[in-house]
């Protein structure tokens, strides 16, 4: 049985896709035969909504496990495209005032999952737009940090932050913390902008840059509505394939092969579906 393997996906600002994909991601590997588990630590709980939970009705979730009320198993749901969810809730809003007072605050997340981590190959965590004790809990639990990124100029200027509070997990609660590198998201080829601030990104801050970008497609907006992930309501699209040739490098590859550079031929594919500007 291979070890679990815990990816946290962050980044502080918001619409970034970063529920995008972590949903695309799980089920891609759930498609390979993967046992993985995504978790939803967003109050917003687009996620679990995402994958056909209605988080008003959701009995048990992230909240309550972080609280000590019930083991992760317990809060635990099955989802249509493969993954399980554990789901979140609008009281995960109140999570962070209350693991404030707790001792050992940091480990709460970690703590929670080594009881389902050998059920599982992959678990995903969805953090919430902020880098508060939600999204420090994440970083202390994961063993790689995947930050999605949106091609503008200014999307990055809260990369920087984020490392800080990456190195500062490293230093204090999560020594062996990785980070994979920056994924190209809304990622439009047609401009030679996207193309810049990826490599100001990996210039700047030495970061390595993911293939392929995910371009920007009508097809992610559609899928939440479903209840289900671009896999299962759009599995032929290039945005679906470039997230299984993720998941097959993120299975296959420790570290994926970093660029700036992207082949002509596979952004004139990937953008066949994208939104105008």
């Amino acid at each position: 049985m291979t070890e679990c393997r815990t990816i946290a996906v962050a980044n502080q600002k918001g619409g970034v896709a970063k529920t995008t994909t972590v949903a695309s991601l799980g089920a891609a590997l759930a498609e390979m035969g993967r046992r993985v588990l995504v978790v939803d630590l967003d109050p917003q709980a687009c996620l679990t909504f995402s994958l056909g939970l209605d988080p008003e009705t959701v009995e048990i979730s992230i909240h309550d496990v972080m609280l000590g009320r019930v083991s992760a198993g317990m809060a635990v749901h099955p989802s249509a495209d493969g993954p399980d969810v554990l789901p979140a809730t609008i009281e995960l809003a109140g999570c962070e005032a209350a693991l404030l007072m707790k001792t050992g605050r940091e480990y709460v997340l970690r703590a929670a999952l080594d009881e389902v981590r050998t059920s599982y190959d992959v678990i995903l965590l969805d953090c919430a737009p902020s880098l508060g004790v939600l999204t420090l809990n994440a970083l202390t639990a994961a063993d790689d940090v995947l930050v999605p990124l949106q091609c503008e100029s200014l999307s990055h200027r809260g990369v920087g932050q984020l490392l800080d509070t990456v190195h500062e997990v490293q230093r204090l609660t999560n020594r062996d913390l990785r980070v994979l590198g920056v994924l190209p998201t809304l990622f439009d080829g047609r401009t030679n902008h996207a193309r810049q601030v990826l490599a100001d990104i990996s210039g700047r801050y030495g970061l390595s840059v993911i293939e392929p970008p995910i371009a920007k497609s009508v097809r992610f907006a559609e899928a939440p509505a479903a209840g289900k992930s671009i896999m299962r309501t759009a599995g032929r699209s290039p945005g679906a394939e470039a997230y299984r040739t993720l998941a097959r490098r993120l299975v296959g590859i420790e570290e994926p092969q970093a660029t700036v550079e992207v082949e002509v031929e596979q952004l004139i594919d990937l953008t066949s579906e994208a939104v105008p500007s």
